[in-house]
């Protein structure tokens, strides 16, 4: 299957937000997954100055999470580094290597931000609506929201609100570092997501997904499928 926005990606920073908030109202936030047998990362990386954007997918079957086939696209970066509107800059090589697949993963878990965006349109969000796939949201650090502490226990989370909405999560994926930050992206609950997020972490912080998508997008391409 061949993903393609149904938008220009070439906008200007005030057409970008306002896609955003036109889109961010066709999120869909509760369960409506198939039987998932496979799950995959997203992620991005930036080569030659940040002039190239190297986008990465893995595909990993579920629940063994053994490697079933991965793609790596790159494309000259066309969109600025701007906080908030990453998804412009980043989708268009994402759906670059998601076109190179075999067959579509049930599953994708992107690297970054979900509802938990100040206009609930991260890019899992943004790439959940053009590919019409369940999507999650896993970022390592905070981009908006508020949270509690977060219990010491693996698999505990706390609610990360914006005012009194809950954006997502904040999870301990592993006991004795820092949390990661879980939300929904698309036609997933936020339950649900955290849910399949845990069931994706072995014994590091990150799912097996984004971390074996981040070597990907980050690293040399040979050693990243490396275990």
């Amino acid at each position: 299957m061949q993903y393609r926005a149904p938008h220009a990606w070439n906008l200007s920073p005030s057409d970008a937000i306002q896609l955003q908030k036109n889109l961010a109202a066709q999120v869909i936030r509760q369960d409506q997954l198939n039987t998932i047998n496979s799950v995959a990362g997203v992620d991005v990386g930036f080569e030659e100055n940040n002039r190239i954007t190297r986008a990465a997918v893995v595909v990993l079957d579920f629940p063994s999470l053994e490697l079933v086939e991965y793609s790596i696209a790159r494309r000259p970066t066309e969109f600025a580094y701007i906080p908030g509107l990453l998804s412009f800059r980043e989708i268009p090589a994402v759906l670059d290597a998601l076109n190179k697949l075999n067959q579509p993963p049930g599953l994708i878990l992107c690297d970054g931000q979900g509802l938990a965006h100040p206009r609930r349109l991260g890019i899992a969000c943004h790439l959940g609506i053009i590919t019409k796939l369940p999507t999650i949201g896993v970022g390592k650090t905070r981009l908006t929201g508020k949270h509690g502490p977060v219990p010491e226990i693996k698999g505990e989370w706390t609610a990360l609100k914006d005012r009194d909405e809950t954006i997502g999560a904040v999870l301990r994926s592993r006991q004795g570092v820092k949390p990661i930050y879980v939300s929904v992206g698309h036609m997933i609950s936020l339950e649900t997501a955290i849910s399949y997020v845990m069931r994706c972490i072995t014994r590091y912080k990150l799912p097996e997904t984004t971390r074996w998508a981040h070597r990907l997008a980050s690293g040399p391409d040979v050693q990243a499928i490396s275990r």
